[in-house]
């Protein structure tokens, strides 16, 4: 690199957790100057309510019941996930070279002030709440998300369990996308397929297709620091997912073997 050549700073949006931690790992491999912005989670609670207002109490309550059954299996989930982060050469342990700030929302303005303060050249966001417009209109370069599903079919939460659910595993997949104030509406910049195996469940799926993507994570970076962002419109059935209410799930299941 030159005497006068800068290097890029890329700043990671998160509402933290295992996942994230992968991707995050990996592109502090690629790049010196990584930044992390941690918001703190919403409440199952607030979500809940959320849930609530758009799909009623039944399916919402329900929702949450399948996110609590599927934690009785965490030992098989965390075999499978020791496995799958082998398989890719994967770590999901916190790096602490990696500077991290904590803010209650990333809507907040103590947030549109670090991203004023740290001027990154660009924005990757995983795993974290709907930016407002306000924040999108202060972050100062373009804006990707990695979403863990192939848009526009399988857009908001568990797009891998829904192919396979519709008998659509071609489609089991994840996306890399530009940020608009929509919900992964965003024009895609790339997409990666993988074939989940029999000992994954809606509990790992997510996993692996985070620690599977790594790779378009960083094309779609290195596109944006030079560049050559080659945003592909969003074509077919545009649907918004969500867990899948616990009778819903456990019937799927049975019937099909889709946990």
């Amino acid at each position: 690199m030159g005497e006068f050549e800068t290097v890029p700073r890329v700043v990671v949006l998160t509402a933290g957790g295992a996942n994230p931690q992968v991707m995050i790992n990996a592109l502090k491999k690629h790049w010196s100057d990584l930044h992390v912005i941690e918001e703190r989670p919403e409440s199952k609670a607030v979500i809940l309510k959320r849930r609530a207002r758009r799909l009623g109490w039944p399916a919402a309550l329900g929702q949450l019941a399948t996110m609590l059954a599927s934690r009785l299996g965490k030992n098989v989930a965390a075999r499978r996930s020791h496995e799958i982060l082998k398989i890719y050469g994967q770590s999901a342990q916190s790096d602490p070279s990696i500077p991290v700030d904590h803010v209650d929302s990333l809507n907040d303005e103590e947030c549109h002030s670090l991203l004023l303060r740290l001027q990154p050249q660009v924005i990757f966001t995983i795993s974290c709440r709907l930016l407002s417009r306000a924040t999108l209109a202060a972050c100062p370069c373009p804006v990707i998300n990695f979403h863990a599903g192939i848009n526009p079919a399988y857009r908001g939460q568990m797009g891998g369990y829904w192919s396979l659910v519709e008998r659509d595993g071609k489609n089991f997949g994840a996306t890399v996308h530009l940020v608009d104030a929509g919900t992964d509406t965003g024009g895609t910049l790339y997409e990666q397929r993988v074939a989940p195996s029999k000992g994954d469940f809606i509990a790992t799926y997510p996993l692996l297709l985070t620690a599977a993507s790594t790779d378009i994570a960083i094309k779609a970076i290195e596109d944006v620091l030079h560049g050559r962002i080659a945003e592909k419109a969003q074509t077919g059935n545009s649907v918004l997912r969500f867990p899948p209410p616990v009778w819903a799930w456990i019937w799927n299941g049975i019937s099909k073997g889709i946990w």
